[in-house]
């Protein structure tokens, strides 16, 4: 891992030669493709391919490997959020090529070894040591053409991981410990991008927490929250951060009561007298996304999206999740209610 403001450029060429890469396929969206054209000044490219969509579609993933074939690539450099990087993990996955990944927002899976794959309508997620990029590099100036709205649900979506990772089913003491820190990194870089969008010191906190957050769900793995966002992204092609930004705050408050202390190590991480509180606060401070139905989510899918999640909630949930429960949680995010 790389870690330097305005750094992001110098540090790509130090790991293409440290890894003797002749053959680089850099994969950047067409939005992403000025930054990504900047970062990769001073490599040789072999190939660009810039076919990216949220949720990685299965026939966006059969493209990338088909042109890293053709090409016959020794390297893939992704450049942006977690779209991008989800195709780069998507080729690795059937080729065994190694990526450098640097990210543009706060999405963490530069840093998990976990991929995700949607067809027919369904995501499909899943771990390969294969997908763990071989370096990230992250350079906080890149996200600095990332909105201040889109700052924040990015941001948010790496302190759902660092939620999920409190109950998630493998976890540990450690993975605790690096999940608090960065809740309370990602919540003292946004209130600063919120503040002033320029402010590096302010995006150096919220990579740096985004880092924590994915180490820590990588390690204790996919909880209650991030089994209904997959799903909801994969069925109904909903924004990807700003849904994790929408429905974390119902998950942590189905599960807080019944989980202590996690309860009380995100209470202190933000500083708050209850995890609900200053999860709520921090939100209201940042004007988070608030509902599913601002996301594109139609109310009369609801049953239907309970009837697709509540097979793959972990066992080791902290709280019974049945049907009912379960809808009652999505009509609340749908609705975007204060009180739950």
């Amino acid at each position: 891992m790389r870690f330097g403001t305005n750094r992001a450029a110098d540090n790509l060429v130090a790991e293409v030669d440290r890894l003797g890469a002749k053959r680089v396929m850099v994969i950047a969206s067409r939005h992403e493709a000025p930054i990504a054209e900047a970062v990769t000044a001073g490599i040789e490219t072999g190939v660009w391919h810039d076919d990216v969509a949220p949720h990685v579609p299965i026939a966006k993933a059969e493209h990338a490997r088909s042109v890293a074939a053709e090409h016959d690539v020794d390297l893939v450099v992704s450049v942006g959020g977690g779209s991008t990087t989800g195709l780069a993990k998507a080729v690795a996955m059937t080729t065994g090529l190694p990526i450098v990944a640097v990210p543009t927002t706060y999405a963490g899976s530069e840093a998990t070894n976990v991929w995700g794959i949607t067809e027919s309508a369904r995501k499909t997620t899943g771990v390969d040591d294969k997908v763990l990029p071989t370096t990230v590099i992250y350079d906080a100036a890149l996200t600095l053409s990332l909105p201040v709205d889109l700052s924040i649900a990015s941001g948010l979506n790496g302190m759902a991981h660092c939620v999920d990772s409190m109950w998630a089913p493998r976890t540990d003491p450690i993975n605790q410990v690096l999940a608090a820190e960065g809740i309370r990194a990602l919540a003292e870089g946004l209130a600063v991008i919120k503040a002033d969008p320029r402010n590096l010191t302010g995006r150096e906190n919220t990579l740096y927490g985004a880092y924590l957050s994915a180490v820590a769900f990588a390690s204790a793995g996919s909880g209650l929250h991030h089994k209904i966002c997959h799903v909801l992204g994969g069925a109904y092609d909903l924004p990807h951060a700003q849904t994790h930004a929408v429905v974390l705050p119902y998950v942590l408050a189905f599960n807080a009561q019944a989980a202590p202390e996690s309860e009380k190590r995100i209470a202190a991480a933000f500083g708050a007298a209850t995890a609900v509180e200053g999860l709520n606060t921090l939100r209201a401070a940042l004007d988070a996304p608030r509902a599913l139905k601002d996301c594109g989510m139609a109310e009369e899918n609801i049953p239907e999206a309970a009837d697709l999640i509540l097979p793959v909630v972990p066992d080791s949930n902290p709280r019974t999740v049945d049907r009912e429960s379960l809808e009652e949680l999505l009509r609340a995010a749908h609705a975007g209610k204060d009180q739950w």
